[in-house]
């Protein structure tokens, strides 16, 4: 559908008639010239058949250049469809650790051993499509601490490198505070009131320049929630010498230090023990941190000014080259008349 966006624009359309009407018309000046006995012969044969038509045509033309350039000041646009936008949610980052123990195998996916990473994939995948209208982001931990994605409303991009994650990317330790502190810098310039950060580990901070509380002080400050998660299983048959034990694998894991963490930023602290519990653990975020699911509609434009606008430019330049030639045709007449005068003249 073709709109204008500015259609008072065409009450300039009566602007030539209203100048016509209450201007004088320009007073014509004479001024000296050769006079000859027969110049009245040469006017009347110069003008008196063309005139009128030639004054209406340009009359004409002016006022369809005048009606282009008004429709092209009016702004026509091309108007689309409504488009859906993405809704107005939070700014979430999410941590993950990949340091060597996230390879344990103390979990299970269909009743099949699995890694901690592989069901953290796989949950946190789920959690990630259902963030609609959030911003999210991508920060992978071990070592040291880096940003796999920035805040962005494309969420398949970040699944797809979530997904390509590995242990042991970058170490095999665990760096909770370079996380949060890197986290806390990309969270810092958003919105308030909509920067939360969801770490992952299955262990404690043994690596990193920054101890993890003094990151989550800083992150405080700045107003950002950060939601913790513990994942591991809490016992797990290991065969031994001494035959089948039940053996805690996940007694690194420091739930004080992540609980202080979660307490001290306005967050919550979770223990995921298996794969139902990691995914109960996203559904209370996904309550805790609702979408705004108000929806926000646009409509597209496109301008189409320019094509009034340069048909105006192409009719006066045709009308240029048209006057020229009707000139030099006049002219050449008018020479041709006064050289036959002149004969006849010399005849007599």
């Amino acid at each position: 559908m073709i709109s204008f966006l500015w259609p008072f624009a065409f009450v300039l359309l009566l602007l030539p008639f209203v100048m016509r009407h209450f201007l004088r018309p320009m007073a014509v000046q004479s001024q000296g010239a050769l006079r000859v006995p027969f110049f009245n012969q040469f006017d009347k044969a110069a003008t008196s058949k063309a005139s009128t038509p030639t004054k209406r045509w340009r009359a004409g033309l002016a006022y369809l250049v005048w009606l282009l350039l008004v429709i092209a000041l009016a702004r026509p646009a091309f108007v689309g469809p409504q488009v859906a936008m993405p809704t107005k949610g939070r700014d979430l980052m999410m941590a993950i650790d990949l340091s060597g123990s996230m390879q344990a195998l103390d979990l299970t996916v269909g009743g099949q051993q699995a890694t901690r990473l592989d069901v953290v994939k796989l949950t946190a995948d789920d959690f990630l499509a259902r963030r609609k209208g959030d911003k999210v982001g991508l920060i992978l931990f071990s070592d040291r601490a880096y940003v796999q994605s920035p805040l962005t409303f494309d969420r398949d991009v970040v699944r797809n490198l979530l997904g390509q994650a590995e242990v042991g990317l970058t170490g095999q330790k665990t760096a909770i505070g370079d996380a949060i502190a890197i986290a806390t810098k990309r969270l810092k310039e958003r919105a308030e009131q909509a920067r939360v950060l969801v770490l992952l580990t299955d262990g404690n901070s043994n690596a990193g320049v920054i101890e993890p509380l003094a990151a989550a002080k800083i992150a405080k400050e700045l107003g950002i929630k950060i939601y913790t998660i513990g994942v591991g299983a809490k016992e797990q048959r290991m065969q031994s010498v001494f035959g089948a034990q039940l053996v805690n694998p996940s007694e690194d894991l420091d739930e004080r230090t992540l609980t202080q963490i979660a307490q001290l930023t306005g967050g919550k602290y979770f223990r995921a023990t298996d794969i139902q519990g990691l995914a109960q653990v996203y559904q209370d975020i996904n309550t805790l941190e609702p979408v705004d699911s108000q929806a926000q509609y646009v409509q597209p434009r496109v301008a189409l000014y320019f094509w009034p606008a340069g048909l105006a430019v192409l009719l006066l330049f045709l009308a240029l080259l048209i006057e020229q030639s009707a000139s030099g045709i006049r002219k050449l007449r008018f020479s041709k008349q006064v050289d036959l005068k002149k004969s006849e003249l010399s005849g007599e």
